[in-house]
C-alpha cells in the first residue's frame, strides 16, 4: 500500500508535469515573452495561488522549461553519438548534427524557447548550464575522440586571436589545442546558426533540398574543427 507521503509525491509529479505542457501549449500559441502562469492556471482549472504553490513565479516556469528543453535536445544529440558508436568521427559528428536539426523541427517552440529572441524582462539563471551544456559536451567528445585516434588536421589562427583561442581551450577542452577550441566554438554557433536559419524560414526560396544542404554543410564544420 502506498504511504500519503507517496502518494502525495507523484500527485506533485503529475501535477508538474500537467503545468508545463498547458505552458508550452502556451509558448505555440502566443510565444515566450507572453507566458502567463494565470493563463495556465486557468487553463488546468486551477486558481492561481494552488500553481504558485509548483511555480513561484513566470520566470521559474520558463527556467523549468527551458531546462527540459536543453535535456531533450542534448539526450536526442547523445543517442544519435551512441547509435554511430564505431563509426567514423565525420559520421558520428554528422549524426549528431542531424539528431540537432531533427530535434528542432519536432519541436520548434521548444527550440525558438532556447535559440530564439531572449524573452523581456527574463535571464536565465546558472540552473541551466548543464542542460545547455550537452550537445557541446558530445561534439567536443568527438573532436577529442578524433584527436586521440586518427589525429586532427592543422588550422590557421591569426595571432590576434590566440589569447582568447588558449582560454577557450582552458575553460572548455583543456586537451585541446588552442586552435581546435576556436574552431570548435565557431563551428557550434554555424551549427545552431543552419538549424535556425531553416527553422525560422531565413532558406525560403534559397535552399530546396534542406537535408542535402545540411549534410553537406556540417560535414563541412567538421573538416573545419580538424576532423579528417
Amino acid at each position: 500500500m502506498s504511504t500519503p507521503q507517496g502518494a502525495r509525491a507523484r500527485a506533485r509529479i503529475e501535477i508538474t508535469a500537467a503545468i508545463k505542457e498547458a505552458a508550452r501549449r502556451q509558448l505555440a500559441e502566443e510565444g515566450a515573452a507572453k507566458l502567463s502562469l494565470r493563463a495556465v492556471a486557468r487553463e488546468l482549472g486551477m486558481v492561481s495561488s494552488a500553481l504558485y504553490r509548483y511555480f513561484p513565479s513566470r520566470d521559474e516556469l520558463l527556467t523549468a522549461l527551458i531546462i527540459d528543453a536543453y535535456d531533450s535536445l542534448g539526450e536526442a544529440a547523445e543517442q544519435a553519438r551512441d547509435a554511430a558508436d564505431g563509426a567514423t568521427p565525420v559520421a558520428r559528428w554528422t549524426a549528431v548534427c542531424e539528431a540537432v536539426r531533427g530535434w528542432a523541427l519536432r519541436h520548434p517552440h521548444e527550440y525558438a524557447l532556447i535559440y530564439g529572441s531572449p524573452v523581456p524582462g527574463y535571464s536565465a539563471p546558472q540552473t541551466t548550464v548543464r542542460a545547455a551544456s550537452r550537445v557541446g559536451l558530445v561534439l567536443i567528445g568527438i573532436i577529442r575522440d578524433a584527436h586521440e585516434g586518427p589525429g586532427l588536421a592543422d588550422l590557421p589562427l591569426p595571432a590576434a586571436l590566440r589569447p582568447e583561442a588558449e582560454r577557450m581551450a582552458a575553460d572548455l577542452a583543456p586537451d585541446l589545442p588552442p586552435e581546435v577550441a576556436a574552431a570548435m566554438v565557431a563551428a557550434w554557433a554555424q551549427l545552431f546558426g543552419l538549424v535556425g536559419f531553416e527553422l525560422f524560414g531565413q532558406f525560403t526560396n534559397v535552399v530546396e533540398d534542406r537535408e542535402a544542404f545540411f549534410r553537406h554543410a556540417v560535414t563541412q564544420l567538421a573538416h573545419g574543427v580538424g576532423i579528417r
